[in-house]
């Protein structure tokens, strides 16, 4: 999960050297609780940013979510069934 944390030079090149390894042999999948405009905070250099973001999204697919969490949803829809299923018997 990216943007929870900053990361510095010395914890962002590593990753973006796997991201790079890593793209060139299969997919990656990334999920961020921020949009990456706001990763100024999470990478701070500028330049590893911007090259992280196109490692990413060169050829793949931005899927934004919104601002509903997916787990909040999912939880209430499984009560509601739930609840439906013991009423209904």
């Amino acid at each position: 999960m990216l943007g929870y944390r900053e990361l510095d030079r010395c914890g962002v090149e590593p990753l973006f050297q796997g991201l790079t390894e890593r793209e060139e042999i299969n997919s990656i999948t990334i999920a961020s609780n921020q949009l990456s405009s706001g990763w100024t905070r999470t990478f701070t250099d500028p330049r590893l940013r911007t090259a992280i973001i196109d490692r990413l999204v060169f050829a793949g697919n931005v899927l934004d979510t919104g601002t509903t969490s997916y787990r909040l949803a999912h939880a209430r829809s499984a009560t509601t069934h739930r609840a439906d299923t013991v009423g209904g018997s």
